[in-house]
């Protein structure tokens, strides 16, 4: 597609876009009496406005039905957590039966590690990326610690080349397979979050699996973003948060997948409690632990429903959008932004890089730009004219037209404001 920089253009997209009428689904922040220019669901995606019905639907079941709600609620309580699992199976590429919605996300990597980070012998290390989100990097050191393990010698990073802002595939293959035998785990995160380059977690899996390591995803930036095939890839285990483009609210609960290859296994390693429990018999309060038959047995709290209301409204979105609608948008509109970012470029000889590969493979609805000149003082620029983005350390902006809720004149509105930007800084500084 031959794209424009200009509104004209930008506005013929919005009214050929299938999805735009969604827009109108989520409440928008606003600056100076207009609604934001929000790409910033990398970090918290916008509030749906079916959330609070679906909220208050509990508060007035929890008012008038007092603890009766958990059998007796339009959507029983007791069992709120089971309406997911069909609908999260067909966002992560999974069976229903694999998939569970609990606790929070590091919480449910830490849990899921006592059942697949089982280190023995000489075969104790873990692999994961470099610099990775300093959460995983906290949860792995720990973990190693637990079992008697110095993370320096454990913990094995992947390394870009130097001068590189990505990490090459061939580059993950081949270092695992020189640790080898020693290979424990591979846990990486399935999009970097901060270069937004979505890993190769079909190739990395099988090659995992060949040298006999177990291996994980974080799917944090993942989920409701790129394309996954969890069940086809033979992936072992998975988790993601469900508030960044599954628009559930901040530090909402987090989703698992277990590969129902360990479904049933009496033999496997797991912290267990009542919500994980037989749930035909779980009110027989019975001392022996008999699991559920499918990822709900890693279950160990009933289910805090007044949080999972506001997920379930935004997957009922997904359900009736589905994936490929949402990608199919999701490539336009970032292709369309990293041509206006260029564009941009070209005209005020600005000193910024997409850092993000521009490979459509390798890359969902982030866009990096390292920003060698202009800095924090452009970001803040940009957010006080009502463009919300991130910042990361030590100079990069990161950009994510979530397809639900953005639309192709944000993105051009954006690149205004982005060159006026860079203009009026320029100035100040002359």
């Amino acid at each position: 597609m031959k794209f424009e920089n200009t509104r004209e253009f930008a506005l013929r997209m919005d009214a050929e876009d299938k999805l735009a009428s969604y827009r109108d689904q989520f409440s928008f922040p606003q600056v100076n009496g207009k609604d934001v220019i929000y790409f910033v669901g990398n970090s918290l995606g916008l509030q749906p406005k079916s959330a609070k019905e679906y909220v208050d639907e509990i508060m007035q079941d929890w008012a008038t039905l007092g603890v009766e709600g958990h059998f007796y609620a339009e959507k029983p309580w007791w069992d709120y957590h089971e309406r997911f699992s069909e609908k999260l199976a067909k966002v992560v590429g999974a069976k229903p039966s694999e998939v569970t919605v609990m606790n929070t996300l590091t919480v449910n990597l830490h849990l899921l590690m006592i059942s697949f980070y089982r280190p023995s012998g000489k075969r104790f290390k873990i692999l994961c990326e470099e610099k990775a989100f300093p959460s995983d990097q906290y949860m792995l050191a720990s973990q190693v610690k637990l079992h008697g393990h110095n993370s320096s010698e454990a913990i094995v990073e992947i390394k870009k080349r130097e001068g590189e802002n990505n990490f090459r595939t061939e580059d993950i293959l081949a270092q695992i397979k020189e640790v080898g035998e020693e290979l424990a785990l591979v846990l990486i995160g399935g999009v970097n979050y901060y270069s937004g380059q979505v890993f190769d977690m079909e190739s990395i899996t099988k090659a995992g699996h060949e040298v006999g390591a177990m291996v994980g995803w974080d799917l944090a930036h993942a989920a409701g973003n790129v394309e996954l095939k969890l069940s086809e890839w033979n992936v072992d285990f998975a988790a993601w948060c469900s508030y960044k483009y599954m628009n559930s609210g901040p530090g909402n609960a987090s989703g698992c997948f277990i590969n129902r290859k360990y479904h049933g296994k009496k033999d496997l390693q797991r912290l267990e409690g009542w919500w994980g429990h037989n749930k035909e018999r779980r009110f027989l309060m019975e001392p022996e632990f008999q699991p559920e038959p499918d990822a709900h047995a890693w279950q160990i709290s009933n289910a805090p429903v007044l949080a999972l209301a506001p997920y379930l409204a935004s997957l009922e979105m997904f359900e009736e959008v589905g994936m490929p609608a949402l990608i199919s948008k999701r490539n336009k509109i970032v292709a369309y932004l990293e041509f206006v970012l260029h564009e941009i470029d070209k005209e005020v000889e600005s000193s910024f890089e997409v850092i993000t590969p521009s490979n459509q493979k390798e890359r969902g609805t982030q866009i990096s730009v390292f920003l060698h000149g202009e800095g924090r003082e452009l970001f803040n620029y940009l957010m006080k004219h009502g463009v919300y983005l991130d910042w990361r350390e030590p100079n990069v902006i990161r950009l994510a037209p979530a397809p639900f809720y953005c639309s192709f004149e944000d993105v051009y509105t954006f690149g205004q404001i982005l060159k006026r930007g860079i203009l009026d800084l320029h100035e100040t500084k002359n």
